[in-house]
């Protein structure tokens, strides 16, 4: 396997471009589905998680032509079934299963998988498609799902979710009536979603709040749409210029999905200039130790704790940082640890004291968001870092070798035998 290798210790310097966000572009993808055609998306991020949502939908008959951008022609689909060979190392791939039931009536869809970080289960959006007049069976570890017709209904979510808002919203779109989502999820990819269903047709409004309504329609058409900037990239890059001291510029982001993030970095030490679709991030070299706690858009996202915990661990004193999203996110602690941090688990909180000084060491990555706190660790830690099982990485970060190379790290990757 592959693996990075960090010789730490250098301030980072100069302007790292962030890309396409993954999680929105996934969704995107899988919205092909619903009208048939040529589909365009521009600005979609070269990553493994991409690549799966790809020959998903290649082997249910569509056809992808991912050059400068993404053309996906979704006009010949003839298998109903997404196989557990590709659904179990993407969790995202679920969400084929709310277009399909839109235009075909019926989907067969494997139990996902994807990083191992907490149940994660689905039966919220398998509640809700039941609500819109589907029928769900399980049938050896498939979501068997049939309607003769769709019906809108009003859909109250027990908690927020942001793929079962996705999936739902995307049944929706062809079902008779209108449907409300209630204590729906407000992330910005769920807002792009809802931009590009519009653009295909779709009669949506009320994203971006906790409750949206659909009107179905009879159909969709194919439409172009450009994904927006990933904000946990650009999140992660803000970091990497507090845990060095440096400075750089983060462009082509959006300041406004990252006003959480940049709270909670603001008071521990770090400033922010923003102009347009750019962040000037600045690290003192004085990282104040602070709490967190994760939540929902617009809190902290979750996604984002194991790259804060890596900052707090050269903190000036105790930080406590709480996982109130998923139940098993603190795995990357225990290699935190063999770097020189000083941690403890205690429950759904992690009590981070502050050390001087991390020092390089091998360490191996467990999930998308540990493997990014691990390269933040080593490109501030003394010596030499190897960060081992990066595929995980490579699931969500375009080249982050090459980028973070190109602002002073000295980072490059090792290829396995």
């Amino acid at each position: 396997m592959d693996k990075l290798v960090i010789e730490g210790g250098l301030p980072l310097e100069g302007e790292v471009p962030v890309s396409g966000a993954k999680n929105a572009a996934l969704a995107l993808m899988a919205a092909t589905l619903i009208a048939g055609g040529k589909h365009r998306l521009d600005h979609v991020p070269r990553l493994r998680d991409i690549r799966t949502m790809e020959l998903l939908l290649e082997h249910m008959g569509a056809v992808c032509h991912h050059n400068d951008h993404l053309v996906i022609d979704t006009g010949n689909i003839h298998c109903l079934e997404a196989p557990y060979d590709l659904v179990k190392t993407m969790r995202a791939s679920v969400m084929v299963l709310g277009p399909m039931v839109a235009r075909f009536r019926r989907a067969r869809v494997s139990l996902p998988g994807g990083c191992a970080i907490g149940a994660r289960p689905i039966n919220l959006h398998l509640k809700g498609l039941e609500q819109l007049g589907v029928g769900i069976e399980l049938d050896h570890g498939y979501v068997v799902a049939k309607a003769d017709r769709l019906r809108g209904a009003v859909i109250p979510f027990d908690q927020v979710t942001v793929t079962g808002t996705e999936n739902l919203m995307m049944a929706a779109t062809l079902a008779e009536g209108v449907t409300v989502l209630r204590n729906a999820a407000r992330e910005p990819e769920v807002v792009a979603l809802a931009e590009y269903l519009r653009r295909m047709g779709a009669q949506i409004r009320g994203e971006g709040t906790s409750e949206i309504v659909i009107e179905g329609v009879k159909e969709l058409v194919p439409a172009s749409f450009r994904v927006i900037p990933d904000r946990i990239e650009a999140g992660t890059y803000l970091v990497a210029a507090g845990i060095t001291g440096g400075n750089l510029k983060v462009t082509g982001c959006r300041p406004e999905h990252l006003d959480a993030v940049m709270g909670k970095l603001e008071l521990a030490g770090m400033t922010f200039q923003v102009s347009g679709d750019s962040i000037q991030a600045t690290g003192t070299g004085q990282i104040r130790s602070i709490n967190l706690k994760t939540w929902p858009f617009p809190g902290f996202p979750t996604d984002m704790q194991a790259q804060f915990m890596a900052l707090m661990c050269l903190g000036n004193g105790v930080s406590l940082i709480t996982e109130q999203i998923f139940e098993n996110r603190f795995m990357h602690v225990l290699e935190l640890k063999r770097l020189g941090a000083d941690i403890e688990l205690d429950g759904r909180s992690a009590v981070v004291k502050g050390v001087r000084g991390l020092s390089g060491a091998p360490v191996m990555a467990t999930d998308l968001r540990a493997s990014a706190s691990l390269v933040l660790a080593g490109l501030a830690a003394e010596g030499i870092t190897e960060v081992n099982r990066i595929y995980h990485l490579d699931r969500g970060y375009e080249a982050i070798e090459k980028k973070l190379s190109a602002v002073g790290a000295r980072i490059w990757r090792e290829r396995g035998v």
